[in-house]
């Protein structure tokens, strides 16, 4: 699934490491889920959605 996850978190100088402390997650399934190897959760996505103030369909494009 394509994303902005990488975008929105470079636009705000966050390192992954940093993003991930803030979602509870390691940096490595940052990684997984910038590159589109790994769909998160949904309590995942939603958090990734309050962290960058946007909805989740701004942030993923299922691509269908």
């Amino acid at each position: 699934m394509n994303n902005r996850v990488r975008e929105l978190r470079e636009a705000r100088r966050l390192t992954q490491a940093a993003l991930a402390d803030l979602l509870g997650i390691s940096r490595q399934s940052v990684n997984a889920i910038e590159t589109g190897k790994y769909d998160p959760s949904l309590p995942i996505a939603f958090a990734l959605a309050r962290v960058f103030d946007t909805r989740i369909e701004q942030l993923f494009d299922p691509g269908v």
